[in-house]
């Protein structure tokens, strides 16, 4: 019976780890897009921006809504949880997705899959190529990944 109850509560947990993971996901990329357009910072300096504003965001509602302090647990040291947070969404957040676009572009090449689909021109104009289409969703594919992933790190690592 306890391992039902584990199995719901982590399952729970997954969920509420996936809708904190969306509004990072989107808080990240309004940040990124402020930072490059409106602010005329680089890419770069844009994405890191958006990268440490989104993982104290996450921190902070991970801490309050998704593995929440269980009273008779030894008490967690915030700072800690903090830096192992930022240490694990590092590794996927920033070196494990620029592996995965290296394998999804590079290796496996996903922009040939879409050479011969003609409503991407149609759609996003006639300068769009499929190589553009792939380098849009190839983070979303990451996602398939890397959160899975973060959810076990936090799970077993951060908030332990």
């Amino acid at each position: 019976m306890e391992t039902v109850v584990h199995k719901k509560k982590t399952l729970i947990q997954f969920i509420k780890f996936g809708m904190v993971g969306l509004s990072n996901t989107l808080l990240s990329f309004l940040i990124y897009n402020f930072c490059y357009h409106v602010c005329g910072f680089s890419y770069h300096i844009s994405n890191i921006f958006g990268f440490v504003i989104s993982v104290l965001n996450a921190y902070l509602l991970q801490n309050k809504f998704v593995f929440k302090q269980d009273e008779s647990e030894k008490k967690r040291v915030w700072w800690k949880a903090l830096i192992k947070t930022y240490v694990s969404y590092a590794f996927t957040g920033l070196i494990l997705t620029e592996i995965l676009l290296v394998l999804w572009m590079d290796v496996i090449e996903i922009q040939n899959i879409f050479e011969n689909i003609s409503w991407l021109n149609r759609w996003f104009g006639d300068n769009f190529t499929s190589y553009d289409f792939a380098i849009t969703i190839a983070p979303i594919i990451n996602l398939f990944i890397t959160v899975p992933l973060n959810f076990v790190l936090n799970k077993l690592w951060a908030y332990k």
